[in-house]
């Protein structure tokens, strides 16, 4: 007779955590059909070995799942670099550390320093002025801050409006803000190829998402054509967003940080 105990519990309850895991990196990415075909092939190769114990079909998805695997990483080498990234960037055990650390203080200094883009952001909208901010989180942007030119200065909502004005050399490349302060501009970002994004999105709105598809960082976009204002976490938009919007997603974000 089976029986069921507390190890199977928790065997079942992290094997649903890495397939949810698994669930949401696809679903940044735009895999997510492939994803649901790798979970009808793994439930057919399960029925076929292990229920009805086909031996020469089981024998064969069994050769497959083998080559499969080596397959696998080849395809998906990025969303599985982003899952070991996003793995190793827990400081200290995360939750348990911040049980006992006092990070109030901290934190506040985080939320205080948004404004100043927010009002930056707000002016860059009702002038059409494009920019492209990346607020930097766990995960290290240290490549892409490389590629750029390095500013190292506190966060000013002038100093952010300069760098975006449209004659300024570093406009057209992003903004990374790390630590509270202004880390670097004319940053290089890695482009989404996402065909999830709207057509009417430009070359920001997927260099915003495609940051985000590779690391836990917050990217805000102020279009050019229209001055709307998006957001983009964790492989998805938020899209023609108010001031008082903005200044609330981004002191929830960093809140949770």
């Amino acid at each position: 007779m089976f029986e069921f105990g507390i190890k199977d519990a928790i065997d079942i309850l992290f094997v649903a955590m890495l397939l949810y895991q698994a669930w949401r990196l696809m679903k940044s990415s735009g895999s997510l059909n492939i994803f649901y075909g790798i979970l009808v092939f793994i439930l057919v190769w399960i029925v076929v070995s292990q229920v009805f114990e086909m031996k020469l079909l089981g024998s064969i998805f069994d050769k497959l799942v083998s080559v499969g695997v080596l397959a696998l990483i080849i395809l998906f080498q990025e969303e599985i670099r982003r899952f070991f990234l996003t793995l190793g960037s827990q400081r200290r055990l995360g939750l348990l550390i911040r049980l006992f650390s006092k990070k109030d203080k901290a934190e506040n200094t985080e939320n205080t320093s948004m404004l100043p883009v927010v009002m930056a952001c707000n002016y860059m909208s009702k002038n059409m002025i494009g920019a492209l901010i990346i607020l930097e989180r766990e995960m290290s942007l240290t490549d892409i801050i490389k590629s750029g030119e390095t500013i190292d200065a506190c966060i000013n909502s002038e100093l952010i409006k300069n760098i975006f004005f449209k004659n300024s050399p570093l406009h057209d490349g992003a903004m990374i803000i790390s630590h509270g302060r202004i880390t670097a501009a004319g940053c290089i970002l890695p482009v989404s190829h996402s065909l999830n994004i709207p057509k009417d999105l430009g070359l920001r709105h997927r260099a915003a998402l495609g940051i985000t598809q590779q690391s836990d960082a917050i990217a805000i976009i102020v279009s050019e054509e229209t001055g709307a204002i998006s957001v983009a976490m964790r492989g998805e938009f938020r899209l023609r967003l108010a001031g008082n919007e903005l200044e609330s997603i981004l002191s929830e974000a960093m809140n949770n940080e």
